[in-house]
């Protein structure tokens, strides 16, 4: 028996026409450093029907790949509107990558348009002879003098600025009814471990991850929220939360390109958001910035946390200092990227309930996850089993874009690489990524737990462990230590300190003071780096 029920599309043109219209009054904000920018759904609507149109006459007609060199800001979302709502594919370009793997990512991807933030042409320009396929150059923001130079522009390419393109444009657009299977957006891995990768996100994929960003057992996001968004539209598609705004109708606060802690505490005082998104390097550098220069951060009703394990200590810090909890999630650009929750169960309270907040979270319905043994067989989900985590669902990627690495996929799942535990009742905890666990003397050492327990001590602002080779073990753990300012604990202290926490063989043997905990392009510990910082005998250790 078939059902009776109509068989729609979910597209983003659906989803762009209802939240413009239904949610229009929602506000929009962009930061400026002084006076912000504000606007409204209705009128990014608007603004994004005239990119529409001023995209057709660039030449796109079809699925052509647009992309985006921009911070966070009203243009750019904007352009998340009008490219999947028009039939074309929205590439977003992180900023933050080598020139070469920009330049291989936009090869990669054959885009045709690039849509720049004029502050970032100075990183864009000198790239453009090298992008094949590249035919227009779209400058947002700055003043008439902000474009490139002409002799920096190749032949066959036009540039163009973005206000003007949108001149006169009509304020609406008809759009186009797509399969919902079609690709509306894509994402690039940030290439840590070769070639960066690209995921295609779907218009279905993309409306269901949406849904989920906004269910209680997911970031729930609700429509009188104000939400900062600190996590770049360029990195996963900011965690959904550009589409989810659309779809519930709250108010977004877009930083731009001011994302330290002083401006973030800044925004946070003056535009009042109720829930906030970013990698914890971002709020462990807010807590020290109102340690010393409070602001009045009392409307955030949650942040949340994600890219990399939340330390436990930061964790405990925003509640009991600060009164703001701390949602811990977890996912990957493979996975749209919302994999799991940490929302505890009814009931639970006191350290079982922390217990619950700390772990990755419950994986909801529509993502399955299994875990997998060295020896490829299955590993059961008690909680105890260690395993490489695999999982699959209506927005986990099932390949990458012209069928690059196929080993990452496994009878129809995502390996993700990472390691840990699922209970019987859903919650996953990762003890470390693949690449990253430490194998020392037949036995795993868990580099995340370690780092956690380390960032606990007063006097350790960051901490990163990785593993080194060691003759007699396989692999022995080298902790690189970042001090508080006029801190002075020794590496026998933090040694001392972190053998309460954990058994004694898994103590780092090697111990670095470094200036700074080198980072990815989207604010992960860049642990490759130090590894081969190491290797290179650049990294001064200490052996206890």
């Amino acid at each position: 028996m078939r059902s009776t029920m109509q068989d729609v599309p979910l597209s983003v043109a659906d989803l762009v026409r209802y939240g413009t219209a239904v949610h229009g009054a929602a506000s929009v904000v962009t930061w400026t450093g002084g006076e912000p920018r504000r606007s409204s759904l209705a009128e990014v609507g608007r603004r994004a029907a005239r990119l529409a149109h001023a995209l057709r006459e660039l030449g796109v007609t079809g699925d052509q790949r647009v992309a985006t060199f921009q911070w966070n800001n009203q243009e750019h979302l904007e352009s998340y509107l009008a490219v999947p709502a028009m039939g074309a594919v929205l590439h977003t370009l992180n900023i933050r990558l080598h020139p070469d793997q920009i330049r291989y990512i936009a090869n990669h991807a054959e885009d045709h348009v690039v849509i720049v933030d004029a502050s970032l042409l100075p990183v864009l320009t000198p790239l453009l002879p090298d992008l094949k396929t590249v035919r227009h150059v779209v400058v947002a923001g700055g003043g008439p003098d902000d474009l490139p130079a002409p002799q920096a522009v190749p032949d066959g390419v036009q540039v163009h600025r973005y206000d003007e393109l949108l001149a006169g444009r009509p304020e609406e657009f008809d759009w186009p009814v797509a399969d919902e299977r079609d690709a509306a957006a894509m994402c690039y891995t940030s290439g840590t471990t070769g070639d960066p990768r690209g995921v295609a996100y779907s218009h279905r994929s993309i409306w269901l991850h949406s849904m989920q960003v906004c269910m209680s057992d997911g970031l729930e996001v609700r429509p009188e929220d104000r939400v900062l968004a600190v996590v770049p539209m360029f990195h996963a598609m900011s965690w959904g939360l550009p589409y989810a705004a659309l779809m519930v109708g709250c108010s977004l606060v877009l930083p731009d390109r001011f994302l330290q802690p002083g401006p973030l505490a800044d925004m946070v005082a003056a535009e009042r958001p109720t829930l906030a998104a970013a990698v914890p390097t971002v709020w462990q550098g807010l807590v020290r910035e109102l340690e010393t220069a409070p602001r009045d951060v009392s409307t955030l009703r949650r942040v949340v946390i994600g890219g990399a394990a939340c330390p436990p200590a930061l964790m405990r810090l925003f509640e009991e200092r600060y009164g703001i909890p701390v949602l811990h999630a977890w996912g990957m650009t493979e996975t749209s990227p919302l994999g799991s929750v940490a929302h505890p169960p009814a009931g639970a309270e006191g350290e079982r309930r922390w217990s619950y907040r700390l772990s990755q979270g419950r994986l909801p319905a529509s993502v399955r996850g299994r875990l997998v043994g060295a020896d490829g067989h299955p590993v059961p989900h008690d909680g105890r089993g260690v395993g490489e985590l695999e999982v699959r669902g209506p927005w986990v990627t099932g390949s990458y874009h012209r069928g690059a690495d196929p080993d990452r996929f496994h009878d129809g799942w995502l390996r993700t690489g990472d390691v840990g535990t699922l209970t019987p009742d859903g919650y996953l905890r990762l003890t470390d990524r693949s690449k990253d666990v430490i194998k020392s003397g037949g036995e795993w050492i868990s580099s995340v737990e370690l780092e956690g327990h380390l960032m606990a001590h007063p006097d350790v602002r960051e901490a990163a462990v990785v593993a080194v080779p060691d003759e007699k073990w396989g692999e022995r753990p080298l902790a690189a230590v970042v001090l508080e300012p006029g801190a002075a604990a020794g590496f026998a202290e933090l040694r001392d300190f972190l053998a309460e926490h954990v058994a004694r063989w898994q103590l780092p043997d090697w111990w670095s003071l470094v200036a700074e905990v080198p980072k990815t392009s989207v604010g992960k510990f860049d642990k490759k780096l130090i590894r081969q910082q190491h290797a290179a005998g650049e990294l001064a250790a200490v052996r206890l």
